[in-house]
């Protein structure tokens, strides 16, 4: 009996490892498919050019005469801090210093004013990029307002340090109109990645 169970069990290895086998290649297909799948609804991701175009619009946006609105938000701002979230690596405070520098000529004040402000806003943002990204649109926007009134803060202690005169409580305005655009910015910012990277023209979308 005992020699009959052996090789009746020699006899089922075979088999057995027949069956591992097949359902070793049938799993591998499908994570194949899988992966073919996947790389055929790839998204792009951000390219350096348009984050730079991003932030040059902003920066023309903060150079029209609107600007001196109390209610018009900063855009290099908002933009910066979008990016200083999404992308820390690519936009950072390297961007935020000579974005400052071009606001500070522009807007013909002190000297470092908005550098200042932009690159402490631009390493408080990739510093907390992976927090805020856990959250919401609407949670994002609570925790992006502290994050703008810190450029203002800021602009407002060096404005006050010279005896320079100093802006009304409207100043402080503008952060929080620019919480009401945070959705639509991320929504504008990001549809380049819901582009596919192979498109085919025989298909509507």
């Amino acid at each position: 009996m005992r020699v009959t169970s052996s090789t009746s069990s020699q006899a089922r290895q075979p088999h057995i490892a027949a069956l591992l086998h097949c359902a070793d290649s049938e799993l591998m297909q499908r994570i194949m498919r899988m992966a073919a799948a996947a790389r055929g609804k790839s998204f792009s991701r951000w390219p350096a050019w348009s984050t730079g175009e991003n932030l040059m619009v902003a920066l023309v946006l903060n150079f029209l005469a609107t600007s001196a609105w109390p209610w018009v938000p900063d855009w290099v701002a908002l933009v910066l801090v979008f990016w200083s979230i999404r992308e820390p690596r690519r936009v950072g405070m390297g961007a935020g210093f000579l974005l400052g520098l071009a606001m500070d000529v522009a807007d013909v004040s002190l000297m470092g004013q908005h550098a200042l402000a932009y690159v402490l806003v631009s390493y408080v943002a990739a510093y907390l990029s992976r927090r805020i990204l856990w959250f919401p649109i609407g949670q994002q926007a609570l925790h992006i307002l502290p994050l703008l009134l810190i450029v203002q803060l800021v602009q407002f202690g060096v404005r006050a340090m010279p005896g320079a005169s100093l802006p009304g409580l409207d100043y402080f305005i503008g952060p929080l109109v620019a919480v009401f655009f945070w959705w639509p910015v991320t929504f504008l910012l990001l549809l380049p990645q819901y582009q596919p990277v192979s498109r085919d023209d025989n298909r509507p979308i």
